[in-house]
């Protein structure tokens, strides 16, 4: 019997469930490139002269034009259709990690990192759309069981996959094998992609604001550049002119989206979303909250390999309590704890956490650098993050509740490029705090630092969260309303990334 050929609406027939396997793919290429690299940072040195500014922005820079360009990556899909920006971006996405792995110095990594998170951006926000595409009714809701648990896998394998490839040297390539796992797989699935993923015309009377996607990125590189180069050259007056003119910039961006919307024309950010008090804190809470987590999460692996000689294997094993607590805390979060007490499980994750620094603190006074081991940190390391992970389980459905259901789409894809940035903020953050006590040789010092940073922004985090809604969104609402969601896309799936 003939197999049915795909419906104006989608695919039909098995082939539809290599769709989700090709989306899952171009997400994991995303997380393990996002994460894999932390454990990469002696290599980088040894082999590029990497300083620390370097390694901050190898690792910082992609999440940057990542999260500066989700948004319009879910405009240019709306316009010129899902199918053919997913296959453009992901080809992007696998010659970028070539070039990555061929760089030559760490200058080119640098750009080259910047390319690849540009691709990414491009990539990623068509995933939600073209499931909802090709699914419907109670086949979504099992697609949307396998993604979540899928995606935070890929979180938590990224620093341990990436110590075994740089640890087992193969071929003699080192860090650059961190880069070359990208190829086969972004091969394989862009051949997949082409053969399976069925074509539907974009809308082209979807408007790209291409002036509102500049100021973004040109406001997110006048922050992270002087947080990124500021310890290394002594915080000279340049920086913080740097830092208060991107201020300026994001106060630019928000005029100009109004006037955008006002005179007609489509914006990147729908104007009422920032209009609406939950949703803009919302928005600060969730830059304070992966600010805080991705930078602990780097200084954790920098101090186990710089600190304490652990290999690039040993360190990316050194992340497993983190990520285990996580998958904990996620669990018992999702399935029990928010639709009991509601946003009261976004007050308890962040006072988990700081638990979890506390003992953390202790736990670093009494080591003796003779005879440490991975386990004299464990409890406090996975104890933050159980912590962390009931945040990240609720934390977009609290912040979505307070946004109506036309504004889902663009809202999920703010929300995700904040995300992203709010990491690249980390890095750069945390990476200065721990460097600048490195270079006294007090490691030590440098991630008790790092952990009085993160004490703040948890602190600042938990205040934020009494002006969320009581209660969250139902995920099954917020994927309801996002049909025509991928609109901005990268949708609320992202944070479930460790």
């Amino acid at each position: 019997m003939r197999e049915p050929s795909p419906t104006p609406d989608g695919a039909t027939g098995p082939h539809r469930w290599l769709i989700l396997a090709v989306m899952i793919v171009a997400e994991i290429m995303d997380l393990l490139d996002a994460s894999i690299v932390n454990v990469a940072g002696p290599d980088l040195e040894e082999s590029l002269g990497a300083g620390s500014a370097g390694l901050q922005w190898v690792i910082g820079g992609y999440a940057l034009t990542l999260g500066a360009g989700l948004v319009l990556g879910g405009r240019l899909g709306d316009r010129y259709g899902r199918r053919r920006m997913f296959l453009i971006g992901l080809a992007a996405f696998t010659a970028c990690s070539l070039l990555c792995a061929a760089a030559p110095g760490i200058g080119s990594l640098i750009a080259f990192r910047l390319l690849q998170g540009a691709a990414g951006a491009v990539l990623l926000p068509q995933g939600l759309g073209l499931l909802r595409e090709n699914f419907s009714g109670p086949e979504l809701t099992k697609v949307f069981a396998v993604f979540g648990p899928v995606l935070g896998l890929g979180g938590i394998i990224g620093p341990v996959l990436g110590g075994f490839l740089i640890e087992g040297d193969f071929f003699g390539l080192g860090w650059r094998s961190v880069f070359l796992i990208n190829l086969p797989i972004g091969v394989v699935a862009l051949i997949v992609a082409a053969r399976f993923v069925p074509r539907k015309a974009g809308d082209r009377s979807v408007r790209v604001d291409a002036a509102g996607a500049v100021l973004v990125v040109i406001a997110c590189a006048l922050l992270v550049l002087p947080l990124n180069q500021g310890q290394e050259e002594g915080w000279p007056l340049w920086t913080w002119v740097s830092m208060a003119a991107s201020v300026a910039g994001f106060a630019l961006f928000a005029l100009q989206q109004r006037r955008t919307a006002n005179g007609g024309r489509e914006p990147l950010v729908t104007p009422s979303l920032l209009r609406k008090p939950a949703f803009t804190v919302g928005l600060g809470g969730i830059a304070l909250f992966f600010g805080g987590l991705i930078g602990t999460q780097l200084v954790l692996t920098l101090f186990l390999q710089i600190g304490r000689h652990f290999t690039a294997g040993e360190a990316g094993l050194g992340n497993l309590p983190l990520a285990v607590g996580t998958a904990i805390g996620g669990a018992v979060s999702g399935a029990f704890l928010a639709d009991r007490i509601g946003r009261k499980v976004l007050q308890a994750g962040p006072l988990v956490q700081l638990a979890g620094a506390a003992v953390l603190w202790f736990e670093l006074d009494g080591l003796d650098a003779s005879s440490f081991s991975v386990w004299d940190i464990v409890p406090g390391v996975a104890v933050a993050g159980v912590g962390a992970g009931m945040v990240i389980a609720a934390l977009f459905g609290f912040i979505l509740a307070a946004v109506d259901d036309d504004e889902i789409g663009s809202a999920s894809g703010v929300l995700s490029a904040v995300q992203a940035v709010g990491g690249s903020i980390g890095v750069a953050v945390f990476g200065s705090v721990f460097f600048a006590r490195v270079e006294a040789g007090d490691f030590t010092g440098g991630f008790r630092r790092a952990l009085i940073v993160q004490a703040c922004l948890l602190v600042a985090f938990f205040a934020s969260t009494f002006l969320l809604p009581r209660k969250g969104r139902p995920e099954e609402d917020q994927h309801a309303v996002t049909t025509g969601a991928a609109v901005d896309g990268s949708g609320p799936e992202r944070n479930l990334a460790v």
